[in-house]
């Protein structure tokens, strides 16, 4: 417990400033991140005998990211010539003797699809109009749901939700986690709306906050359970070891991805 307190408040003092200055010290944070998250998920699928390219899986996630912040117009570009990288990598593998190079090829481009791409809604949802603030509702409405999910879960759950890939999660659980995502989401909506113009006076309702959480709530525990499939593979407890107490990269992240994403679309096209 002192090691995951420690970890917690060290990302606490190193995140939240990052958040509130955004630019460039934002990015290199979130790519930090999602590059450890690319290393983490190569090394899940090489525990259990698949190859993916560790240089194009973590280079592709960095170059969809670096383009998605500063050069947008580049990013499919991009997106495209890492999938032919992939594939010329592990044409010349299989040719070399690697006969599963065709799934490798597969394993190489959904890292950079899922890590690259939707990890980059991680940047964009920041790069919105009054980004800071939007970050701090969406976010909170996550961790609220995995705390409400995890504390009532852990003593009154019952009804096992995935039997094989999480058997500690529960249904019970998953509501709690509902319907606090869904409190938090209303109740942030109206603080930070009083506030007037700075930061979202008149951009959003505590209702439309509530809807917001339900969307998030419902669907963000989706990423923590494709993200424990891969570890179930390879017998893995964490993707790493890397952040004391907590895991790794991607075992923090792996809700936030779906968060970022669904955030940034209801934002963008329902709210703004």
């Amino acid at each position: 417990m002192p090691k995951r307190v420690l970890t917690a408040l060290g990302l606490a003092a190193i995140g939240l400033p990052a958040i509130i200055f955004g630019g460039v010290f934002y990015f290199l944070l979130i790519a930090i991140v999602l590059a450890g998250s690319a290393w983490e998920y190569v090394r899940m699928f090489r525990a259990v005998r698949y190859e993916p390219n560790e240089i194009v899986t973590i280079g592709g996630v960095l170059c969809i990211a670096t383009a998605r912040f500063f050069f947008a117009d580049a990013a499919i570009p991009l997106f495209v010539l890492s999938v032919l990288l992939a594939m010329t990598v592990h044409v010349l593998a299989y040719e070399r003797g690697r006969d599963l190079a065709p799934v490798d090829f597969a394993v190489t481009v959904a890292g950079i699809a899922y890590l690259g791409w939707l990890g980059s809604y991680l940047l964009d949802l920041r790069q919105l109009s009054q980004g800071g603030w939007w970050l701090m509702l969406v976010l909170p409405i996550i961790w609220a749901g995995d705390t409400g999910a995890y504390s009532i879960g852990s003593v009154y759950g019952k009804h096992k939700l995935t039997p094989r890939l999480s058997p500690k999660k529960s249904w019970e659980g998953y509501f709690a986690g509902l319907l606090t995502s869904i409190a938090v989401g209303a109740f942030f909506a109206y603080a930070f709306s009083p506030l007037g113009p700075q930061p979202l006076g008149g951009l959003i309702t505590p209702l439309e906050g509530g809807l917001l959480g339900l969307v998030i709530g419902a669907l963000a525990p989706i990423g923590d359970l494709g993200e424990s499939m891969f570890k179930r593979q390879g017998g893995l407890k964490d993707s790493s070891n890397f952040l004391p107490g907590h895991g790794g990269f991607f075992d923090r992240i792996d809700s936030w991805i779906w968060g970022a994403a669904l955030g940034y679309f209801i934002i963008h096209f329902f709210i703004l």
